[in-house]
């Protein structure tokens, strides 16, 4: 009689943990089809110190990182034939545009690639932010890129404080909080 009564309670119990499961799969579901993205927290970063970055734009206008001080600068290293690079641009041109008129900047490296395939690709994706040319890949090694898209957040002193590799969307509230936090360092 006592191992029924176990038999049942188990089942019991294995149906309410069923039924939470499947509301917890459920409310999971919603909020992947609202749109809504999981807040993020940037990985702080502890590989040392920021490495130069001088590179020519695709119109042949030198950016030298070091001009940038005194402003809050997204650096995105990013390729043509990288996807999760292709779906993570819009969303860096969106923090972009959100911090108009603020001391921010958003700068995306190429790594690699010929001129004549990046200004193609720009022509389908039509993005107006900054693209500076790494032809042989030599700021890609020196600032230890080991993957793409990889994106750093750099402090108005011009030292990388936050890093992320792997796509994501950079036009969420959590990332526009941590912006914030920076610009007002330069205050």
């Amino acid at each position: 009689m006592s191992g029924r009564r176990g038999r049942g309670l188990r089942t019991a119990g294995h149906r309410n943990r069923a039924r939470l499961l499947l509301a917890a799969s459920v409310l999971l579901g919603l909020a992947g089809a609202s749109g809504a993205t999981p807040a993020v927290r940037l990985p702080t970063w502890t590989g040392g110190p920021t490495q130069p970055l001088a590179l020519k734009d695709l119109g042949g206008t030198l950016h030298d990182l070091a001009e940038y001080r005194g402003q809050v600068v997204v650096v995105n290293f990013w390729a043509t034939w990288c996807q999760p690079c292709r779906e993570e641009l819009p969303s860096l041109e969106r923090l972009r545009d959100a911090m108009r008129g603020r001391r921010f900047e958003v700068l995306t490296v190429n790594v690699a690639e010929g001129e004549p395939r990046v200004k193609g690709f720009l022509a389908e994706v039509l993005l107006r932010l900054p693209v500076l040319l790494d032809r042989n890949g030599d700021a890609q090694r020196a600032w230890r890129v080991r993957g793409l898209p990889a994106t750093f957040l750099l402090d108005p002193q011009g030292s990388i404080r936050y890093w992320y590799l792997g796509e994501l969307d950079w036009a969420q509230p959590a990332i526009f909080r941590t912006v914030d936090t920076l610009l007002s360092e330069t205050r």
